[in-house]
C-alpha cells in the first residue's frame, strides 16, 4: 500500500530550505545526503514523519508549518552571490544579518554587478523562478565604453555565440550616450552566467557598470543600495505569474 506521506527527497530538501531543488539533486548525486544512515540516490522518496535525513551529517528536521521568507536586496558591487565563500570574499548574506532563518539567493549576480536580487527559503519558488523554461523578463542598465554602432546593436539584439551556443534574442536600447560612454538597457529572457558581459566583450565593449533593475513584475525602485525589504504576498504571486507558473506551488 502506497504511503501518502512519501515525497521526493529533493522536494523535501527544497521545502525545508536546504537548497533549491536542482542544487539538492546535486548534493544527493555527490553523496552528501543520507537517509536513515544510508547514502541517498536520485529518485529516492522519503516519509518526512518517519525517515531521518542528513546533509553533510546535519539532521534536517521536518517542520509542518515553516514560515516562508521572500526578500529583495539591492546588491552592491563587491559581493558574491553565494551563501558562503571558501575564498573569504564578502557574500550577499553579510548584508542581511537580521534574517535568522536559512535563506539563499534565487539566481545570481556576479561580483562586479549590482542591483535587484531575490532571496528566499522557499525551494519550490526558487525552482519556478530559475527553471530554464521561465518566461519573465529581467531588465539591466549597462554602461559600456567606448561607443556603440548600429551593427553592434543589431548583433546584441539578434544573439551572439558564447561558449558554443547562441544567446537568445534580446531587447537592447540606447538610453543615453556621450563621447566614449553609452548607457544601454538590456531586457533578457534567459539567465546564462555573465551573459551580458560576454556579449559586450564579444563586440569590443568594456562594461563599466551593470545594474539589474527588475525581475519580472518586481522592480528595484528606490530601495537603497545594500538594503533589503520583504516582499508582500501579492508581489510573490505576481512574480510566479510573470514566470509563467501557477501560484499554487
Amino acid at each position: 500500500m502506497a504511503n501518502k506521506n512519501e515525497i521526493r527527497l529533493q522536494k523535501f530538501m527544497a521545502e525545508q530550505g536546504v537548497a533549491s531543488r536542482r542544487k539538492s539533486e546535486e548534493l544527493i548525486a555527490s553523496g552528501k545526503v543520507k537517509v536513515n544512515g544510508h547514502p541517498a540516490s536520485l529518485g529516492d522518496k522519503i516519509d518526512p514523519y518517519k525517515d531521518l535525513v542528513t546533509v553533510r551529517g546535519q539532521k534536517i528536521t521536518h517542520i509542518r508549518k515553516r514560515k516562508m521568507i521572500y526578500i529583495m536586496l539591492h546588491k552592491p558591487r563587491g559581493y558574491v552571490t553565494t551563501v558562503s565563500d571558501e575564498r573569504g570574499r564578502k557574500t550577499v548574506m553579510d548584508l542581511i544579518p537580521d534574517i535568522k532563518e536559512r535563506i539563499y539567493p534565487v539566481g545570481r549576480l556576479d561580483k562586479d554587478s549590482e542591483g535587484l536580487l531575490i532571496l528566499t527559503n522557499d525551494g519550490s519558488f526558487t525552482n519556478c523562478m530559475t527553471h530554464p523554461s521561465h518566461e519573465y523578463a529581467k531588465v539591466y542598465r549597462v554602461t559600456v565604453r567606448p561607443a556603440v554602432t548600429d551593427e553592434i546593436l543589431m548583433n546584441l539584439r539578434n544573439g551572439i555565440v558564447i561558449d558554443g551556443r547562441k544567446t537568445a534574442p534580446a531587447e537592447v536600447t540606447v538610453l543615453s550616450q556621450e563621447e566614449g560612454r553609452v548607457v544601454l538597457e538590456f531586457i533578457l529572457h534567459e539567465g546564462r552566467n555573465r551573459e551580458i558581459r560576454k556579449m559586450c566583450e564579444s563586440q569590443g565593449l568594456e562594461v563599466a557598470r551593470l545594474k539589474r533593475t527588475s525581475i519580472g513584475s518586481l522592480k528595484l525602485g528606490m530601495l537603497p543600495q545594500g538594503q533589503y525589504r520583504e516582499l508582500s504576498e501579492q508581489e510573490v504571486k505576481k512574480l510566479l505569474r510573470s514566470a509563467g507558473h501557477s501560484e499554487n506551488k
